[in-house]
């Protein structure tokens, strides 16, 4: 037995929490590239703040892609929509190893090129920051969190676009293909629809016109007809 089975309706729902929570990340991000991550204090001098946006200034950049994210998910769909669900995926990987190297070593503690190295105001130098006393903030938690929620929301999409609405979708026809049930499924799903199982298939509108066909006034059963056959 075959019938016709819609396919499942996609989830407008799943995708709006999408959108959701890559406007979430990018809010994450860009408010830990706002805030003081560390305070170098050099001999002498007081101490000077750095944001997140000083220590790594792609971090702004990160926090418009998640938000970019938003349009792209919602304006694309199949092989497109899980490209750039993968690219939010490696883009909230970086933001994440960048936040937790911050947290794990300060910048300062190194001898590398001054230029590498996040750049401090006018009046004091790079080298008079190195290896002095630094303190780390819980802000760069913040550019973790961005970017672990940028890389769940990526790794979703991926695996379940087929579920996620499209753009226009509303206004399709929604699609069928036919396939093969079980019986005994078909059996069931007739006796919730109030038929029976057993009965043959209801005939179609045009289903007595050929027994009805020879039956008219020419169909040669006629008074006609019995006048030649008497002649002869």
């Amino acid at each position: 037995m075959t019938a016709a089975v819609v396919v499942p309706a996609r989830s407008g729902r799943a995708l709006g929490l999408a959108c959701l929570g890559l406007a979430a990340a990018a809010g994450l991000t860009w408010g830990a590239s706002a805030l003081t991550w560390y305070e170098v204090t050099p001999a002498g001098r007081s101490a000077v703040a750095f944001t997140g946006a000083q220590v790594s200034p792609s971090l702004t950049g990160f926090a418009l892609v998640a938000l970019a994210g938003v349009a792209a998910l919602v304006a694309t769909g199949g092989v497109v929509r899980r490209v750039l669900a993968g690219l939010l995926a490696v883009a909230g990987a970086v933001v994440a190893v960048i936040a937790v190297t911050a947290l794990l070593r300060s910048p300062f503690a190194t001898d590398g090129p001054a230029a590498g190295l996040p750049q401090p105001p006018s009046g004091v130098s790079v080298d008079a920051l190195r290896h002095q006393p630094t303190v780390t903030t819980a802000a760069p938690l913040l550019a973790v969190a961005g970017g672990l929620l940028l890389v769940v929301i990526g790794v979703l999409v991926v695996l379940r676009e087929p579920r996620l609405s499209r753009l226009g979708a509303r206004y399709a026809a929604p699609s069928k293909r036919t396939v093969e049930l079980d019986p005994d499924r078909a059996a069931w799903q007739d006796l919730d629809a109030g038929r029976d199982p057993t009965a043959d298939p209801a005939p179609g509108p045009g289903a007595g016109t050929d027994s009805a066909a020879g039956t008219g006034p020419g169909s040669g059963d006629g008074p006609g007809d019995g006048a030649g056959r008497g002649a002869d």
